[in-house]
């Protein structure tokens, strides 16, 4: 079976990390930072970082309209923290001048399970991934505080039942860090999502 390229928006954030599960999830991932890499790749993640940074990078960069393109036209795509809050079709705190890719109807609050110093780990129950429980990692995470009727909930807090985990179509987010744990069920879950467009 062939490794689909999968490229990793490599502007700001947890891109090396990101790298590595997709190798070991059967991808070959690309660095992407410019529209003709965007090309090459037939799915996409928006690593973990800086939400607001992020957007400044991808506006500096010139990918905002190609990025909502490719994600308009079913290129699948999956946001891990930051990245979430990038696929969220609204935020009801942006920061100054900050916008999203959109692509899941949602609506997602930045920051809201607390600052750095509120970073936790828990077991979840994630649909549609087989096997123990996930041991998530979040880190300055949001949540989700609302979706549409097309939005698959795949996984809530136990603490707090907010919304961690969602998919639409070929889109999937989670408010947690995957790529920091050696558990790639949730990357083999995207590949596994990518090779189906294909």
């Amino acid at each position: 079976m062939t490794a689909p390229p999968v490229g990793v928006l490599a502007l700001q954030g947890d891109v090396a990390e990101h790298m590595r599960a997709l190798r070991a999830s059967g991808a070959e991932p690309a660095t992407v930072r410019r529209a003709d890499e965007l090309d090459e790749v037939e799915g996409l993640v928006i690593p973990g970082g800086e939400s607001t940074t992020i957007w400044k990078l991808i506006d500096n960069f010139g990918l905002a309209e190609p990025l909502r393109k490719r994600i308009a036209d079913g290129m699948p795509v999956f946001g891990s923290c930051a990245g979430m809050i990038m696929l969220a079709d609204r935020l009801p705190d942006p920061a100054a001048g900050q916008q999203t890719l959109g692509g899941i109807d949602m609506t997602v609050r930045r920051n809201a399970f607390g600052r750095q110093v509120d970073s936790f780990e828990c077991d979840l129950d994630i649909a549609g991934v087989d096997g123990p429980k996930y041991r998530a990692v979040f880190i300055r995470a949001p949540w989700v505080e609302d979706v549409g009727p097309d939005v698959e909930i795949l996984a809530t807090d136990p603490g707090t039942s907010r919304i961690v985990a969602v998919r639409q179509g070929r889109a999937l987010a989670t408010s947690f860090h995957p790529e920091l744990t050696p558990d790639w069920r949730i990357h083999e879950l995207f590949v596994a999502m990518v090779r189906e467009r294909a």
